[in-house]
């Protein structure tokens, strides 16, 4: 079943009284563009974010530290600061990257901060929120796990010379950009810890949005976390799986969206999904992704959440759709 949401009056402010409490997981810019919609309509909002990344600044990091990337948190931090001029220019300071030819070149300042927390701290759930305060974030971020992961993914093709080959590619990294075909992913250590918040979190929630995000590297990887996938299954909040815009170069590259629903259900068998979100001119067979979510016990939501400038997901009008779902099909009335 398919359900088109019409253009709406673009979310504004934020709600008082009864806000639905909301987990996002994912990483990178797809989870930055939902928390920065979904900041617009609950004051009740938590990331949780993977911690897999391997390449640049956060893989530096990783290698000389031990700690978990912080890069993917740095991003949804900055993407949970206010429109004021407080949180544009702190959002602005966390992101920067440093130029120049020495150590400090390509580090974000974001990362340092977190990590000089951890380290100050020893806590990375309390340093997370002493950086979230001092940016006056919209909402709390939480790792997926409290280790570093790696990100293993048996490709077809990865090596354009051989493209019937099935090898094991490593590293998120290099997952991403692979030009073969990702047929499956996998965590080392394969039963990593779950961050205790982040279980809860997910277990007291009204609502649980997966997606967008890069499909194989940060949104399927909550899946593998047998702490957080039992959680997913097993909470009352209703769960919605929001869609790219179009596939991701490398990693998804001849993706439909049916099969971005497909491979999802193949990863988390036993997960059910409530409602599909996608924007109504990225589906060119909606019968076809309306059976794929149907498989996954969902119904499909189409509205217009893309941007007019590019492949990117406009935050007020994913904003007016995430609203509209959860006002239209929550358990609780409305919060206007």
């Amino acid at each position: 079943m398919i359900r088109t949401g019409r253009r709406r009056r673009r979310a504004t402010g934020r709600r008082t009284g009864g806000q639905p409490k909301v987990v996002a997981l994912g990483g990178g810019h797809g989870l930055s563009a939902s928390l920065a919609a979904l900041r617009r309509i609950t004051g009740d909002l938590t990331a949780v974010v993977t911690v897999a990344d391997d390449g640049g600044s956060s893989g530096r990091l990783r290698t000389e530290l031990g700690v978990l990337p912080p890069g993917d948190l740095r991003q949804a931090l900055a993407a949970l600061c206010g429109d004021d001029e407080w949180g544009r220019t702190w959002a602005r300071i966390v992101q920067h990257r440093f130029d120049g030819e020495g150590e400090l070149h390509g580090h974000a300042v974001g990362n340092l901060l977190i990590v000089a927390l951890w380290e100050q701290l020893n806590d990375e759930v309390a340093a997370l929120e002493w950086v979230g305060r001092l940016l006056g974030a919209h909402g709390r971020v939480l790792p997926m796990s409290s280790v570093p992961l790696d990100l293993h993914a048996i490709v077809r093709g990865h090596d354009p010379e051989k493209p019937e080959s099935v090898s094991t590619v490593r590293g998120q990294a290099t997952v991403a950009l692979t030009p073969g075909e990702v047929q499956q992913v996998q965590l080392v250590p394969a039963d990593p810890p779950a961050v205790p918040e982040a279980v809860q979190a997910v277990m007291d929630a009204d609502w649980v949005v997966l997606g967008p995000g890069s499909w194989f590297s940060s949104v399927i990887p909550h899946l593998l976390v047998p702490e957080l996938a039992e959680a997913l299954m097993s909470t009352r909040a209703r769960r919605v799986l929001t869609l790219n815009l179009v596939p991701q170069p490398g990693e998804t590259d001849g993706f439909s969206p049916q099969r971005h629903v497909e491979v999802l259900g193949r990863h988390a068998p036993k997960l059910t999904i409530d409602v599909v979100l996608a924007d109504e001119a990225a589906v060119p067979d909606r019968d076809s992704l309306a059976e794929a979510a149907q498989r996954l016990g969902s119904t499909v939501e189409l509205a217009p959440v893309a941007a007019p400038d590019g492949p990117r997901h406009d935050p007020e009008l994913l904003a007016a759709a995430y609203d509209r779902i959860f006002r239209m099909r929550g358990r609780i009335g409305p919060w206007r």
